[in-house]
């Protein structure tokens, strides 16, 4: 048995949370005072420290910056009115950090330094997490490669990495939605499901291209026929027709399978309306719409939760939603929050204290 790594910590001197304001902070601005980061060399982890948060040192050959080898999630943490505090299903992401290692030729992080790891170091930093309404803590863990030596092969060393960034509400407006025709998100056989950086790279020109035309995302569509529905923007999809809420199905590896999503089928149920994974075209959506049946779209991810979209284009077709008149989105996210935030009894287990 090979015994578990041990985290070695070292602190700040002094606090930045002294000079930092936790109210209405925007996303992924602010970082805490401490990270996590640990190494892989010569088949195991090692050097995994707690230390302050700081730049790193590079070599300009650095393989991630040149082949991609780069993987991340994104996790939150909530306090409680008591004080305390936990994570909405760490367990979870940690699973899907290691289908994207595997896809991506990239080691496994043993449980004990990505759980634990981000445990000790929440525990640290735990005065960062807002107490506010609508806010949180959000955390990044990720993996990159990190041989320096040019050329296509997987790197045989990496870095992991845990940052924590508290946030505030996180607003977002109904959205509007251009259903893309023309590039493409993934592929059966891709990466398509795995959280890799260049999937999100690949995704701005054509987020872009729809944002100057006066929309907020686009509705990705298959690679074949470009007809089949995936994900909008960066976040999983449902479609309420009816007593029913469908979402693309996960079987040709082309969408991420979402935390949240995962949470919203759930919930949903518990609802009482019947939920569907399957593949979905534009055309039945068109259909559903022109009946009447179409009640509302949204979109679900970490950061926002539920987004809710007021407008769907394709080609010349409109699709319009009165979305302060909407019951099944709404709920769904008073439901989730209450969970996340404490307000509720967390029956499924998807809290896990600090």
């Amino acid at each position: 048995m090979v015994a578990a790594p041990v985290i070695n910590i070292t602190k700040v001197e002094t606090s930045k949370l002294t000079r930092t304001s936790l109210e209405n902070l925007p996303f992924g601005r602010f970082f805490t005072d401490h990270m996590l980061e640990a190494d892989y060399e010569n088949g195991e982890w090692k050097n995994v420290e707690i230390k302050p948060y700081q730049p790193l040192l590079l070599e300009p050959s650095t393989a991630a910056l040149h082949y991609g080898q780069a993987i991340f999630e994104g996790i939150k943490a909530y306090k409680y009115e008591d004080g305390t505090a936990a994570i909405f299903r760490p367990m979870d992401n940690y699973k899907r950090f290691n289908i994207s290692a595997e896809r991506m030729q990239m080691p496994a992080v043993p449980e004990e330094i990505f759980m634990e790891g981000m445990r000790m170091l929440i525990e640290l930093d735990k005065n960062w997490i807002p107490s506010l309404p609508e806010h949180s803590l959000y955390i990044r863990p990720f993996m990159f490669s990190t041989d320096a030596v040019i050329g296509v092969k997987p790197s045989e060393s990496y870095k992991f990495i845990i940052l924590l960034s508290p946030t505030g509400p996180y607003y977002a407006a109904p959205m509007k939605i251009y259903v893309e025709e023309k590039y493409t998100r993934a592929a059966p056989g891709g990466v398509g499901f795995s959280k890799n950086a260049g999937n999100y790279g690949a995704s701005m020109l054509a987020t872009s291209i729809a944002k100057k035309a006066g929309y907020d995302q686009v509705l990705w569509t298959d690679a074949f026929e470009h007809k089949y529905l995936q994900e909008v923007g960066t976040m999983n999809v449902f479609f309420i027709i009816g007593n029913k809420a469908i979402t693309p199905s996960l079987e040709d590896g082309t969408i991420l399978a979402g935390v949240t999503r995962d949470s919203a089928i759930v919930i949903l149920r518990e609802m009482g309306l019947e939920v569907i994974e399957q593949k979905f075209s534009i055309d039945e959506l068109i259909e559903a719409h022109v009946a009447g049946q179409l009640r509302e779209v949204f979109g679900t991810g970490t950061a926002a939760t539920i987004s809710m979209i007021k407008e769907l284009r394709y080609k010349e077709y409109d699709m319009l939603f009165d979305t302060d008149s909407w019951k099944v989105a709404p709920e769904l996210k008073k439901r989730l929050n209450a969970i996340r935030d404490g307000q509720a009894r967390d029956t499924h287990g998807w809290m896990m204290a600090i």
